[in-house]
């Protein structure tokens, strides 16, 4: 049955409005709270296999299950990439790199085993575990092509929130006009809004001082979350629109 759900532009802005939160999240508890990111990881890894195992099991579409895989995806990125970048001191481009290296392998191997890489096409456990092994490095992956877009290029939490925003505008724009390979420009968006809320929760959580609105990891996190569990309740109990029959002609 379907697990997954329908790529909608509800599912984007609940996409960028999870990975958003996580990105705040793993500050709060790296950071914020000084945990530290190897612990961090660890702790939230551990949290990710907990509500992937609950994903797996189930057997249809639960909205507040999968989002929170993807929340969980989001936070735990933060923090790996933060403790692969940081605390082991890759640095944000190398870390990047070996991350996007890591991501195509993924891909590669999901291709050569299942022999697609559309979402649509999921029909085994797998497939499932590729899947969500792809959106774990993808968002991991994101966490520190924004960190090297907002500290190492020059272009800060805003002008790295506008490029990555510039390319998500390029990849609808060549969903709409041309005939690129829809499951192609579905991977490039699934990539491009990590860094995306990965640039945009440094600019809500940084001080004004740094060019940042000065939420803090707090209520940066707090907003978010309210956010996210309102469109995830509103997925759920929203009302289904009943197909409509139509009576053949005499």
């Amino acid at each position: 049955m379907k697990k997954i759900p329908e790529v909608t532009l509800l599912f984007w802005v609940m996409k960028i409005c999870a990975t958003t939160l996580g990105e705040t999240a793993g500050d709060l508890l790296a950071q914020t709270l000084h945990v530290g990111y190897g612990a961090s990881t660890l702790l939230l890894l551990g949290l990710f296999l907990a509500v992937l195992l609950g994903q797996l099991v189930a057997r249809h579409y639960v909205p507040a299950l999968y989002w929170a895989v993807i929340l969980a995806t989001s936070t735990a990125g933060t923090t790996l990439s933060d403790y692969l970048d940081r605390t082991l001191g890759l640095g944000y481009a190398t870390g990047a790199g070996l991350l996007v290296g890591l991501l195509l392998a993924v891909l590669g191997l999901w291709w050569a085993s299942e022999k697609s890489l559309s979402v649509s096409d999921i029909r085994t456990r797998r497939g499932e575990l590729f899947y969500w092994t792809a959106i774990l490095v993808s968002n991991t992956l994101g966490t520190a092509l924004g960190d090297y877009l907002a500290d190492s290029s020059g272009l800060g939490f805003g002008g790295g929130a506008l490029l990555i925003g510039s390319l998500l505008a390029a990849v609808v724009g060549a969903y709409y006009l041309t005939g690129i390979s829809r499951v192609l420009l579905f991977w490039l968006a699934f990539v491009l809004t990590r860094p995306f809320g990965a640039t945009f929760g440094d600019l809500l959580t940084k001080p004004v001082a740094k060019n940042g609105l000065g939420f803090g990891t707090q209520g940066s996190s707090l907003i978010l979350l309210l956010l996210l569990v309102a469109l995830v309740a509103y997925t759920t109990w929203r009302p289904q629109v009943p197909a409509q029959t139509h009576s053949p002609r005499r």
